[in-house]
């Protein structure tokens, strides 16, 4: 489906994750980005005049800008709560970066609003809307491997205190692996499996001091003050039962990063921070795994393909796929499982959500070969 009618974007925060999202526009002609803000000027200015964006504005002036309709929230995880709030009492819709919030509550409090105002909240993750994904999503609803049985996900290193500028926000509450990387396994599972039902944990901190070695901060010391390595269960509605680890504490690993078990054949799926490949499959009577061809477009880094499914059903009144109650789950699963480890015991979730629909492409302006 296309149309002429551009989603007009104000963007908040202009980071180094923002230039993927300022090239957005180029594959998906629904979107138009018409401002930019941070609250280092500079730095939107370097952005604007990088991406030809026509305004450069205040925080306060974005909100006020009539022209605007959607703001795309890429501050800093705890800012991602209260920019998203103001941005709905401001009569916009909102599409952030992960996590929706820090806090259960922050989050509830965005869907009710939302919902008071008829807005729409969107949130990244969108790479389940990839290529490879997708292609798992068409294996899976084909009964290729069967009924989806049990499943196991791993993120495990050790940490980016050796490359990233300024790690110690990663060691402190609202992040840890899993806030950091949970959210894109937690919704490929979800986008693959469906909602879950019932979560139990183990967490620790290995090392509670870490020692910075990359620049400019080497030699600083970071207190730890958020586990460091997760272990959950996770029981899905449809019956299906989940492994999940997230680490910083492991330094070398040989395991998959998404694997499902079927009743007839298990499948390999590519990493969930990613948009293509590789899928790998073996059914039951195969005595090897073998590579199936990634069947949909987007492969690329296609980040901001959230954000274009959200502009669309704008236009159409469809339902958007990297939804509000998609992203309070897997919110809500990564508070419980925290939850889980500390009371010792299996936690019921109080939320849950529909699994998305599969993307159709069509309702992209610019073919998916990407």
């Amino acid at each position: 489906m296309k149309t002429e009618e551009k989603v007009s974007i104000g963007v908040i925060g202009c980071g180094a994750i923002s230039s993927i999202y300022l090239q957005a526009p180029r594959t998906f002609d629904i979107l138009s980005i018409v401002a930019c803000s941070d609250q280092v000027r500079e730095r939107a200015e370097s952005q604007a005049a990088a991406f030809g964006i026509p305004k450069v504005l205040s925080v306060e002036e974005l909100l006020n800008d009539p022209d605007i309709e959607v703001v795309l929230n890429l501050t800093i995880p705890k800012a991602h709560a209260e920019i998203g709030m103001a941005a709905l009492n401001a009569g916009k819709a909102v599409y952030g970066e992960k996590p929706l919030a820090l806090e259960r509550e922050e989050g509830q409090a965005l869907l009710r609003l939302a919902r008071e105002r008829r807005l729409r909240v969107g949130s990244a993750p969108d790479t389940f809307l990839g290529g490879g994904i997708q292609t798992c999503i068409d294996l899976i609803n084909d009964g290729v491997i069967g009924v989806p049985v049990a499943a196991a996900a791993f993120f495990m290193g050790h940490g980016p205190e050796d490359w990233h500028p300024d790690p110690n926000f990663f060691y402190q509450p609202g992040a840890g692996p899993l806030f950091d990387m949970g959210p894109y396994y937690l919704t490929a599972l979800i986008a693959m499996m469906g909602p879950v039902q019932r979560v139990s944990s183990s967490t620790r901190i290995t090392f509670p001091e870490r020692q910075i070695t990359s620049q400019p901060h080497a030699g600083e010391i970071i207190i730890v003050n958020t586990p460091t390595h997760i272990a959950g269960t996770l029981e899905f509605e449809n019956g299906a039962i989940a492994t999940l680890i997230t680490s910083f504490d492991v330094w070398h690993h040989h395991l998959p990063n998404i694997e499902i078990y079927g009743t007839e054949g298990s499948l390999r799926v590519p990493d969930p921070n990613t948009f293509g490949g590789p899928i790998q499959i073996r059914r039951m009577d195969e005595t090897a795994w073998r590579e199936v061809s990634v069947t949909r477009g987007y492969t690329n880094n296609s980040r901001g393909i959230g954000l274009a499914d959200m502009a669309y059903a704008i236009r159409t009144g469809a339902s958007h796929r990297a939804s509000q109650e998609l992203a309070f789950h897997v919110l809500d699963i990564m508070q419980t499982l925290h939850e889980s480890a500390r009371e010792g015991h299996h936690i019921t979730l109080g939320s849950t959500c529909s699994r998305p629909a599969s993307l159709d492409p069509s309702i992209f302006a610019q073919d998916a070969l990407g």
